[in-house]
């Protein structure tokens, strides 16, 4: 799948395991039976992806209610990762993916306009994988601020 290859609803999730903040496997497979949110962000502890991240920490109970899980991932090393968490009080998992190959597979890494040129990195993706691992909602190049709450209005949690 090349970089500028995206995901739309009713395909199926490509699959991945990616250490966490705390350097432990976790794999999509992980949550087969369970709706989870897979959000892609270019870097921890930076303002927007901080902003998102704590957006995602304070709806996750809501979320948890609609039996929906939510998972992060970015190119950081799970060193990174922790501080983030620690520094944050996440609770939910951030991914570590350095190689970018889930970013890329996702369609999450590629070119993106920024500040009006085009640059090769992150492009900020949310994605709902249902039950049944195929794609319910895929968002590409969304808002850090305001997106959580978006998110919760379409799916009426």
């Amino acid at each position: 799948m090349s970089a500028t290859t995206r995901l739309s609803v009713g395909d199926k999730a490509p699959a991945f395991t990616l250490p966490d903040a705390q350097d432990k496997p976790v794999s999509l497979s992980d949550y087969a039976g369970r709706k989870v949110i897979v959000y892609f962000y270019p870097a921890a502890s930076t303002p927007g992806c901080t902003k998102q991240a704590c957006d995602f920490r304070d709806n996750l109970a809501e979320l948890g209610d609609a039996g929906i899980d939510v998972v992060g991932i970015s190119p950081d090393k799970p060193a990174k990762l922790a501080t983030f968490v620690e520094n944050e009080g996440l609770t939910f998992p951030l991914l570590s993916d350095p190689d970018k190959t889930v970013l890329t597979e996702w369609g999450a890494f590629g070119e993106k306009k920024m500040y009006g040129k085009t640059v090769t990195g992150v492009i900020r993706s949310t994605f709902l994988v249902g039950e049944d691992g195929t794609i319910e909602v895929a968002q590409y190049n969304v808002r850090a601020t305001g997106h959580v709450a978006k998110l919760r209005r379409d799916l009426s949690v």
